[in-house]
């Protein structure tokens, strides 16, 4: 049952991401992610100017003047949200948990498709499938949509990206916008594979939502810090340079590895701080995008 509380949030997420998508993301949501082709819409009488080849003969036969084949952009796409609900996923150590966060970005999204008239869906996971709600269409199925988003309560706090993966692949049988909203802090190894097979199969987008405490420590004497997922306790000494400098090291053999199996898989990627502004976050990957598709 949803608290008083998540009620209130839910409500002033999707105002304010209806705002943003109706001032800002909307228009550069569609010339991003264009429809399958070309289709045949109607007819309509010939104008000076337009092309002999598209003088549709059949019903210029039948009528005292010529028509023309008019034709529009078969638009409809399927976005699929999924989003790693796994326990990590609960830390943040500014403004918000990763999940509130991913909360956020999903419903921008998810209304952008849904105002362009796209099919929107939503795979919730951690180490097993939380939730699947299959893609459509809708006001009334977005906002159920960011519900889910907001309201997740996973049973299970580990991490399997490839289930989320496979699981992606197994229900969405034709091409998709996948956008992938995760921390990213498993071995490469273990899902590079899968990684690359929905790189091939989809338009998939890894959103990558990173704290700062992953990076860097600032010196606060001894703590205890805890893994989320396996409870392992450990004690460490932020003020030890040594340690600072193994820390320093071993994130970044991280961040490199993570970094390695995403551009193997060819797959897009949007950076997504705690910190940091989600919203200019995504204007910078549609303008990206634009500009990859205009060369």
């Amino acid at each position: 049952m949803l608290t008083p509380e998540t009620l209130r949030r839910i409500r002033h997420i999707e105002l304010h991401t209806r705002r943003l998508v109706n001032n800002s993301f909307a228009g550069a949501y569609h010339s991003v992610f264009k429809g399958r082709g070309i289709a045949f819409d109607t007819v309509r009488p010939y104008q000076p100017g337009d092309s002999v080849r598209d003088i549709d003969w059949n019903v210029t036969a039948r009528n005292d003047e010529a028509y023309v084949k008019n034709y529009a952009e078969e638009r409809e796409l399927t976005v699929m949200l999924a989003l790693d609900t796994s326990a990590s996923c609960l830390f943040g150590t500014v403004r918000q948990p990763r999940r509130d966060l991913a909360a956020e970005i999903g419903a921008a999204l998810a209304l952008s498709a849904v105002s362009n008239n796209d099919k929107v869906g939503l795979l919730i996971f951690s180490d097993q499938v939380e939730l699947f709600i299959p893609p459509r269409k809708g006001r009334n199925h977005v906002s159920r949509l960011i519900r889910e988003l907001l309201a997740a309560r996973p049973s299970s706090k580990g991490t399997d990206l490839s289930l989320g993966l496979r699981t992606v692949n197994r229900f969405l049988k034709q091409r998709a916008i996948v956008f992938l909203l995760s921390d990213f802090l498993a071995s490469g190894q273990e899902y590079a594979a899968d990684l690359l097979v929905t790189g091939r199969r989809h338009d998939l987008i890894a959103v990558v939502l990173s704290d700062p405490r992953e990076s860097s420590w600032p010196n606060v004497g001894l703590i205890g810090l805890q893994d989320a997922e396996t409870g392992v306790e450990q004690w460490v000494d932020t003020s030890s340079p040594t340690w600072q400098r193994q820390f320093q090291r071993q994130t970044a053999r991280f961040r490199q590895m993570r970094d390695t199996v995403l551009t193997r898989a060819g797959v897009d990627r949007i950076d997504m701080p705690l910190d940091g502004d989600y919203v200019r976050a995504l204007t910078l990957f549609f303008q990206q995008r634009t500009k990859q598709i205009r060369r």
